[in-house]
């Protein structure tokens, strides 16, 4: 069986993505322990959850900074910024594919190559998260950090409580989307492999 290979992923995406998946697995679990902990107790203690919490914030935030600045001056910004005008129909090519193509064994409609390293669904998905959610929950992660630069109020409503409401939306979106990702990352032609192109770099296609 021949086995194709592509480089996709350069040594900073590699390191980006490690960063990106601890920091964010970190916030994951102290932002959970916010509602099981105590000053002295509890899934983890409060004061722990909070210096971890910020800590891994601030990592995150700088992370990100990187990942956008290294869109913009190196190659890996076109998979995020070319749109072809018959996405909506891609779309639902990719789905269908998802639903049913996959576990009949057809060939993948969108193939990834050079010019193309998501599909339409993974595309609109990133796209959003990286673009959208990111921004958002960095943004309210920081009004939370330094209460004193958020509005007082919004239409009568406490500027304080929306924030840490988009904040806990945001984290939702973000820890659903990462279930998403784990799972989807297991379908390439092993189980494995594509986390082995976090290793590598190459992406793996078996003929």
């Amino acid at each position: 069986m021949a086995t194709h290979r592509i480089y996709l992923y350069p040594v900073w995406i590699r390191i980006w993505h490690v960063i990106n998946a601890l920091s964010f697995l970190l916030l994951l679990f102290t932002g959970i322990g916010f509602h099981y902990a105590s000053i002295d107790a509890g899934f983890i203690r409060f004061d722990v959850a909070v210096i971890i919490h910020n800590v891994s914030a601030i990592v995150l935030t700088f992370n990100y900074g990187l990942f956008v600045i290294g869109n913009l001056v190196s190659g890996n910004g076109k998979y995020y910024s070319s749109w072809k005008k018959d996405m909506g129909a891609n779309l639902w090519t990719q789905l269908q594919f998802y639903i049913g193509g996959i576990f009949k064994k057809e060939a993948h409609p969108f193939p990834i190559n050079k010019d193309r390293k998501f599909n339409p669904l993974q595309k609109i998905s990133y796209v959003a998260v990286m673009y959208i959610c990111m921004p958002l929950i960095i943004i309210s992660g920081l009004g939370l950090l330094f209460p004193e630069i958020i509005v007082y109020q919004v239409l009568g409503i406490s500027g304080l409580a929306l924030t840490g409401f988009l904040h806990q939306i945001m984290g939702f979106v973000l820890s659903i989307f990462l279930l998403i990702h784990l799972y989807t990352c297991t379908l390439g032609d092993k189980p494995l492999t594509l986390f082995k192109s976090m290793l590598n770099g190459y992406h793996e296609e078996h003929e």
